[in-house]
This record gives structure tokens, sequence and C-alpha cells, in this order.
């Protein structure tokens, strides 16, 4: 995939990221009744919003970073973990929808939003349907005496 294009995923990522995980760690019972219909905030449930969102952060910063150095190194390791990242939330959040009856007016549109992160996620991995590796940095030629 163009470097673009990866450099576009790791800023949407940094932002979408970033903003829900701030919201988790500053207000937690916000999102949980967005997203799950959650009406009344449990102290464990807090708690787990805002580990959460101190994970979402984490996400967001290092997608910021990836974005916005210029690619000397390859990123797959990074896309890895967002693809693994967004593959695992749009299930788990389907299951609370579709299995255990959660409901919030932003459910499905999240499920939606994180299922395409993860297939631009498996589009930037893929290249010519192979597994994308960075090519060996070229040597510098070696001037002889």
């Amino acid at each position: 995939m163009h470097v673009t294009s990866r450099k576009l995923l790791f800023l949407v990522t940094a932002l979408v990221e970033a903003a829900t995980g701030l919201c988790l760690l500053v207000v937690p019972a916000v999102p949980l009744a967005v997203l799950l219909g959650f009406q009344a905030e449990a102290v464990e449930t807090s708690l787990v919003g805002r580990i959460a969102g101190a994970a979402l952060v984490a996400i967001a910063i290092a997608s910021w970073e990836a974005g916005s150095h210029p690619f000397e190194h390859s990123p797959r390791g990074l896309v890895t973990g967002i693809l693994l990242y967004n593959a695992a939330v749009s299930t788990l959040l389907a299951y609370a929808g579709a299995v255990l009856n959660m409901t919030g007016i932003l459910l499905w549109p999240a499920v939606a939003l994180h299922s395409l992160l993860a297939i631009w996620c498996l589009r930037c991995l893929l290249r010519n349907g192979r597994l994308y590796r960075a090519a060996a940095p070229h040597a510098l030629p070696v001037p002889h005496p």
C-alpha cells in the first residue's frame, strides 16, 4: 500500500482513538452509555473503562508518531497491532450487541468503524497478495581508495 495511505491510516487512527480514549479516561460513563447503553456507572466499570482509555491513548500516540515521521523503517509491527486491536474491538462490540443484548446509539457504527479500520490495516499489510515486508535499506556505495 502506498506510503500516503499508511500515513493517513495512522493519523485517522490517532484522532479516533485519542478522542475515545480521553473520553474514557475523563468521563467513562459517557462513552459506555452511548456505546453499550449503560445507565449506571459501577466502580468496576469505571475502572475498566479508564484502563481501556489509557490503552487507546497509547495507541493514538503510537499511531500519531508513525504517521508524523518518514518511513525509514517498516511500520509493519504497528499496523499489525492496530489490525489486531480493531479486529478484537469490532468482534467484542458485535458480541455485546448481538449476544449480550447491550445497546447504545453508537454501538453498531463503532462495530462498522473498527471493522473498516481492520480491513484497511490488512490491505496495508498485503502487497500483491503477499504479506508486506520492507526491503532492506540500500547501502551506500563504499568508495575505493
